[in-house]
């Protein structure tokens, strides 16, 4: 599910949003506290050609967190980027809402970001889905998507594992 016109990559809304959904084979517990772990969210977090550094990370509402996602692959190379927010809201299994600004000076991708993860217990494990608001200019929704996909993908494999 997304909230882009997936023939031509161009968001549907004004707000530059994006919506993935995913069943991931683990309880709803076992999925949120995968987003909390600093060491976790570095191994699933980037997407394929990226690593992660997890500076710091505040689980708790009003916590902040900040992070660096490194390119490791040729491909990728010059689009290494920090960024860093602030945890709004903490429901453990169930709902984690927080903003995510990016560390730069240009102005295509300045702005804040509000990220929604909910997590729901379905017979096959955990129905996640992330809404993803204000995607800078700069980054097309439809990037944002694949992204997240990409990133969900790794989170299946760490949590299914464990």
């Amino acid at each position: 599910m997304t909230d882009i016109d997936n023939e031509h990559g161009e968001p549907t809304t004004d707000e530059r949003t994006m919506t993935v959904s995913r069943v991931i084979q683990a309880p709803p517990e076992r999925v949120y506290d995968a987003f909390l772990d600093p060491d976790e969210l570095a191994q699933w977090l980037p997407p394929t050609g990226f690593s992660a550094e997890v500076h710091h990370l505040e689980p708790e509402e009003g916590g902040t967190f900040r992070a660096t996602f490194t390119g490791e692959t040729p491909e990728f190379a010059d689009m290494g980027h920090s960024f860093g927010g602030t945890y709004q809201e903490l429901e453990p299994g169930e709902r984690i809402v927080y903003t995510e600004s990016f560390e730069t000076d240009a102005p295509e991708m300045a702005g804040e970001m509000t990220v929604t993860v909910t997590f729901e217990d379905v017979p096959d494990g955990t129905e996640i889905t992330v809404r993803q608001a204000g995607i800078p200019e700069a980054v097309p929704p439809s990037d944002a998507n694949e992204g997240w996909n990409d990133s969900l993908e790794n989170l299946a494999a760490i949590v299914e594992e464990a």
